[in-house]
């Protein structure tokens, strides 16, 4: 079963150079990082085990600062690496991060006593019964990352604590990914990269990104930088996202099962509490966060949530007010606007109290007339809140949606929701556009604002060509018209020729033949293209 072990553990205490020890990998691989001598964001390495068992391994940062990207990385963890150096013991992050831990339930894993090689033998035997108090039940390693010392037994106390967890865990059949990076790579596009929190991911699967509310393709899946057909759950996963721009996702955002998970915007809680818990909270799920208003009743909560997220009964929340402050695990994602202590109760003894919808034996959906109310009203803030350019927002996907959204009041086109009669409008914008327009011509423009482009595309203000790029509509009329003439009379075309005809370099004319293709002017016929029939009668 694949594992992913996380490290935690006070700033400068020797994290990056222990997981180097271990692995062979710097994880610290952002240039300020090198520079300052200091984790700042997530890193990742593959961990081989003697008995040749690979876990996924996360450095942490240590940093007071960045305890929102060490909640981040943890969340998605089976297992610890606490890290205490033998000089100092103790500090103020060991504790936080200890904290933060035993909130999501991550309560198995070793403890390595740093920096042994600097110590005297008294000093480090002291180090390590102070590690044993403080973390009791995990084994402690005395290890040097700079000698060598202790590695081994690390690596072997590292089994042992996976041999204990195989048995314990347990992970749903659908499929979940935080994503704690985006980025875009030369020749492949937007990768986004996170802990696969349940389920699997292949080539090819369909997924949907939230609550970004994109329809995705996997085009291709890796596993600590090699290619697998199949991802499992529990694995680092970097998944290749073709026609997703790096933009439209974020850190938080989740890969799911298309139609499995619904979009929380509360979640009731059963609290643990470190200290008093203030009303308004950063609240820590999956690799996001967002801020909350928590309504209380006992030892319960109800986190109104600023923005939504991909929740499920069980999962674990961190709540943080300038340091953490508590925690929870989710009873409800999706619970009705009140906090009452009767229906914490009944729901935390594993009743289910109908308020979203549940299918009915018959297969009708069933759900509180209070949830169709606190749907619509929801559904018509993010109304209010979109773009005026694209009055719309994602449709829900859930598998009531079909009968569900007709009751609504608001139309829909394909996997869109608009209000009845919205059309879109430039509104402020329309200086902006103007200004774009203004510096179209032959030479492709790169416009930033995918959905502006979009719109001034279905206005017939300029043609979008490439990935971001636009051209004049006179433009692509004048190169369309030259390149039939050219065709007519010659019956191919190569690249070469055609950037001669234009006058223009390699890459405009490049973009515009592709475009000639996708509109079904020429067809690709090795290096040279034809005029395809379709165009030839329509210009008869």
């Amino acid at each position: 079963m694949p594992l992913t072990i996380g490290t935690a553990g006070h700033i400068d205490h020797g994290k990056t150079w222990l997981v180097r020890a271990l692995t062979g990998k710097d994880t610290d691989r952002l240039p300020e990082e090198r520079n300052r001598g200091i984790s700042i964001d997530l890193g990742y390495a593959p961990l081989e085990l003697p008995d040749g068992r690979r876990l996924s391994l996360i450095d942490v940062p240590g940093h007071e600062r960045f305890v929102r990207t060490m909640v981040a990385g943890a969340t998605g963890i089976d297992l610890f690496l606490l890290v205490i150096d033998a000089n100092e013991g103790a500090r103020p992050q060991t504790h936080e991060h200890l904290a933060v831990l035993r909130l999501l339930g991550v309560d198995k894993g070793v403890v390595a006593v740093t920096k042994a090689d600097t110590v005297e033998a008294d000093m480090l035997e002291l180090a390590v019964e102070e590690a044993r108090g403080l973390v009791p039940g995990a084994e402690v390693v005395p290890v040097s990352a700079k000698t060598g010392a202790g590695v081994d037994d690390l690596r072997a106390a590292l089994t042992r604590a996976v041999e204990t967890l195989q048995q314990t865990v347990a992970r749903s059949e659908l499929t979940r990914l935080f994503v704690d990076r985006v980025f875009t790579l030369h020749g492949i596009g937007t990768v986004a990269t996170g802990t696969l929190w349940s389920g699997r991911i292949g080539a090819g699967d369909r997924l949907r990104a939230e609550p970004a509310g994109l329809d995705v393709r996997a085009r291709s899946v890796q596993v600590h930088d090699e290619a697998v057909d199949v991802a499992e759950a529990g694995q680092r996963v970097a998944v290749a996202l073709p026609g997703v721009e790096r933009h439209q996702l974020r850190r938080g955002d989740a890969l799911v099962t298309p139609g499995a998970f619904a979009l929380s915007y509360r979640l009731d809680v059963a609290l643990q509490e470190l200290t008093a818990i203030p009303e308004r909270v950063l609240v820590h799920h999956g690799t996001g966060t967002t801020l909350a208003r928590v309504v209380r009743a006992g030892r319960y909560a109800q986190l109104r949530l600023g923005e939504p997220v991909v929740a499920a009964r069980g999962d674990r929340v961190v709540l943080r007010a300038g340091t953490t402050v508590g925690g929870g695990d989710v009873l409800d994602p999706a619970p009705p606007r009140h906090a009452d202590l009767e229906r914490f109760e009944r729901v935390a003894q594993g009743e289910r109290l109908i308020h979203a919808p549940v299918r009915a034996a018959d297969g009708t959906w069933e759900y509180a007339e209070e949830w169709l109310a606190e749907l619509r009203a929801d559904l018509e803030q993010r109304l209010d809140r979109a773009d005026p350019i694209d009055p719309s927002i994602p449709a829900p996907t859930e598998p009531w949606a079909d009968a569900v959204l007709p009751k609504l009041g608001l139309g829909r086109r394909g996997a869109r929701l608009y209000r009845p009669g919205a059309a879109g409008a430039l509104g402020a914008r329309a200086a902006e556009a103007a200004a774009l327009e203004a510096r179209l011509g032959l030479e492709p423009v790169k416009v930033e604002d995918a959905r502006l482009a979009r719109f001034l595309e279905e206005e017939g203000r300029l043609v979008r060509v490439g990935d971001g790029y636009a051209i004049s509509p006179s433009a692509y009329a004048r190169a369309r018209g030259a390149l039939v003439e050219e065709l007519e009379a010659t019956g191919t075309i190569t690249l070469a020729r055609f950037r001669d005809l234009l006058g223009v370099s390699r890459k405009p004319a490049q973009l515009l033949l592709e475009r000639f293709d996708a509109d079904g002017i020429t067809r690709r016929v090795g290096d040279e293209r034809v005029l395809r029939r379709s165009a030839v009668r329509s210009r008869e």
